[in-house]
């Protein structure tokens, strides 16, 4: 995807402090000004986007374990990082594996914000939002399509979705791609368990996994304890 020319995400993507410190010292005047570099910068940050100068854009999207980070090439969503992931590592490997050309922006992904928050409110029950796939290798793409074809509430064993794969012994493999998933929540692969209803494992987090499928009706919500 880079054709030669360069948008990195050094001068456009690092969100400017300049508006909080001059509000933190009382300074109104510097805060207004701030403010409106702000309001330019994002616009900029719009511009490029939508003028397709930048191939892959990114934005924080709050959820109700932590702000995540999702970045959209033109073909859809291809990652979505979870709170405790570095992002300039993220963004190191989103430059390094499709461009160099990374711009944050927050519009292209009103679409795929008004369906996580409706998702995490319990409203949505299938996801809509354009993929980009490019991130996942063929067997990959075979077991996490497989993934998302489990619906809403449903579970699927390790051992089922490697034989969805085409890969009835490929288990192992299977949990391989599914922890490699770039897409998680969106791609539901805390929808796939061990035989017999144990957990398993998870990228984001055993908690972060029962939480989801408790969400979802799968599992039942654990009893608090007094």
């Amino acid at each position: 995807m880079n054709n030669g020319k360069q948008v990195t995400s050094t001068a456009l993507g690092v969100k400017t402090t300049s508006l909080e410190d001059a509000l933190r010292r009382g300074d109104v005047e510097n805060a207004g000004a701030a403010a409106q570099a702000e309001r330019a910068t994002e616009r900029l940050r719009t511009r490029i986007a939508q003028e397709g100068l930048a191939d892959v854009s990114y934005d924080a999207v709050d959820s109700p374990f932590g702000t995540l980070l999702l970045a959209a090439t033109k073909r859809g969503v291809v990652r979505l990082a979870f709170p405790e992931e570095n992002v300039d590592r993220v963004l190191d490997g989103l430059a390094q594996r499709l461009s160099p050309r990374i711009v944050r922006s927050s519009a292209p992904f009103e679409r795929a914000r008004r369906e996580l928050d409706e998702y995490f409110l319990g409203k949505r029950r299938s996801f809509e939002m354009a993929l980009d796939w490019t991130l996942i290798g063929t067997f990959g793409q075979r077991v996490l399509r497989a993934t998302s074809a489990i619906p809403y509430g449903g579970v699927l064993s390790y051992a089922e979705i490697a034989s969805e794969a085409g890969s009835p012994r490929g288990s192992r493999a299977a949990g391989s791609a599914l922890g490699a998933n770039p897409i998680p929540i969106v791609i539901p692969c805390h929808r796939v368990l061990r035989t017999g209803g144990a957990l398993g494992g998870y990228a984001g987090g055993l908690e972060r996994k029962r939480w989801l499928l408790e969400l979802e009706g799968a599992l039942q919500p654990r009893l608090a304890v007094s």
